[in-house]
């Protein structure tokens, strides 16, 4: 394939082969450009416009829509790909755990990973081996063990069925998120959801605005702006302040994007 005259549709395909994936539509390929700025391969333009500036190409394939009950996904594999996203989200600090299901979570992963506990294979700390979250302890690990032991019988794709159903009732599960100042210079995240977009404050939630109340989402220059209706069907317009153009129109693209596969 050369990349001088390909599609990222293309590039896309030569992945989702290769993975053996036909629940394609969840997913695509990441890359940063030259001033470090996210983005999402576009399928339709071609692959080298889409990098201008940089010299070595590098993408990170990456659950791009999060179905609301990945446990529905119909093909075993998506649903490991799912399980994989949700871990380095996990332990990247995007998905945080209280200390009970992060042990719960550990254990059906290494039940993934490993199968059935057995003496004779897994040495004391083995828990260890496996890198789950980023203030990882012994204590968290020695309680992972445990539950692991427990597991027995529990194939992996069940093993990872039941993290998928554990994690999927979490409030920050599958929330793309984008850094942003609100009109008081005060520091938010956007969330893009299935259900809209969230505005977040210190990792709480201080506003929602749903899909079908979005009227209009546009931007100019560095600031974001969504239009929509409150209760008593009144339009509003809410503004946001983004580092660059770039990370601007990057988060305008995402939310049409959101908007259009969820709606």
């Amino acid at each position: 394939m050369l990349l001088e005259t390909s599609r990222g549709q293309q590039l896309l395909d030569v992945v989702f082969k290769h993975l053996n994936l036909m629940e394609t539509a969840y997913f695509g390929l990441r890359f940063m450009d030259a001033t470090g700025q996210r983005h999402w391969l576009d399928p339709n333009k071609n692959i080298v416009k889409q990098m201008k500036g940089m010299e070595t190409f590098t993408f990170y394939f990456s659950v791009k829509f999060y179905a609301s009950d990945p446990c529905k996904l119909l093909e075993e594999i998506t649903r490991y790909q799912f399980f994989l996203q949700v871990k380095q989200d996990i332990y990247q600090g995007r998905l945080p755990l209280t200390y009970d299901l992060a042990a719960e979570l550990f254990a059906y992963a290494i039940q993934s990973e490993l199968g059935d506990y057995d003496p004779r294979r897994h040495l004391p700390g083995y828990a260890a081996e496996f890198n789950f979250v980023s203030n990882q302890t012994k204590d968290l690990e020695s309680k992972a063990m445990e539950i692991h032991k427990g597991l027995c019988g529990t194939v992996p794709a069940v093993a990872e069925i039941n993290f998928l159903d554990r994690i999927k009732w979490l409030d920050m599960y599958g929330i793309d998120l984008h850094p942003v100042l609100g009109e008081d210079s005060i520091e938010y995240f956007l969330g893009l959801t299935p259900s809209g977009i969230l505005v977040l404050r210190n990792k709480t939630k201080v506003g929602n605005y749903f899909w079908p109340r979005i009227t209009k989402v546009y931007y100019k220059r560095k600031y974001f702006m969504i239009r929509a209706k409150d209760k008593t069907n009144e339009q509003n317009t809410y503004g946001f302040e983004l580092p660059s153009k770039r990370a601007c129109k990057h988060l305008w693209k995402c939310c049409v994007e959101h908007r259009a596969f969820f709606k």
